[in-house]
């Protein structure tokens, strides 16, 4: 585990152990992906005549693989350019991933399940939040058995629209459950850069990234992360629960 402090000053940032609401990403971190995402990317390529194999198709997968952890929506509005065929490729994508999800190629992190139950356990408020919309985002709850785990899920859509790397999710998770009176009491833990910058933006003093997903310890401690972790299940001995 290593601990980064990118500008921030550790005297005035709130101790971990006083975390009051952990706002967690779920495919990558909480969910093991297993390149699902770049599956679901190609079926909504090919639904808009993107060519496999062709340079226009490399180009737009080197961009879904950059951009991991925004907001979907946002990722095929800059592809393809005008609404109309944004909405068309992400009804694909969404229609391609919940299939896969249905198909059974979706599991939990090791550990992941059992981190966000010691969290509740402790007192500690736990919500879900994703890039996905909400249709993918309840595919995954349910086949995961998930639904009910925790008091809030939220996707881009429950939070004005803006997903990652706008802070609106984790902020709006304070504004629903009111489980702490500061950011500082917020941490933040995620796969991606897109996932520092949104809990740094929130003011979040633990910003944690995790090695499950998308991006490298390099990766995330560019964007900002407090804490670098080699999986969610570190934690809640990070925040004081054993």
């Amino acid at each position: 585990m290593r601990h980064t402090h990118h500008g921030q000053d550790p005297h005035n940032a709130a101790d971990p152990h006083a975390v009051e609401l952990i706002v967690l990403d779920m495919a990558g971190t909480t969910v093991a992906d297993d390149g699902l995402v770049e599956r679901a990317f190609e079926a909504a390529a090919r639904s808009l005549g993107v060519v496999p194999g062709s340079p226009d198709h490399a180009e737009k997968l080197g961009y879904v693989r950059a951009t991991m952890g925004e907001s979907k929506i946002s990722v095929f509005r800059h592809l393809f350019g005008d609404e109309a065929a944004a909405q068309r490729a992400n009804s694909a994508f969404e229609t391609a991933y919940g299939e896969l999800v249905d198909g059974g190629s979706i599991a939990p992190v090791p550990g992941a399940r059992e981190a966000i139950e010691a969290l509740q356990a402790a007192g500690r408020t736990v919500v879900l939040s994703t890039g996905f919309a909400r249709v993918t985002q309840d595919a995954i709850l349910d086949a995961l058995g998930w639904q009910g785990l925790v008091p809030l899920t939220l996707c881009p859509a429950d939070a004005g629209g803006r997903g990652r790397p706008y802070p609106d999710m984790v902020l709006t998770a304070l504004l629903r459950t009111h489980a702490t009176d500061s950011v500082l009491r917020i941490a933040v833990a995620g796969d991606t850069s897109y996932d520092m910058l949104s809990g740094r933006r929130a003011g979040a003093s633990v910003v944690a990234g995790v090695l499950t997903g998308a991006h490298d310890t390099a990766q995330l401690e560019a964007a900002g992360a407090t804490h670098v972790l080699t999986s969610v299940a570190e934690l809640p001995p990070l925040l004081g629960v054993m």
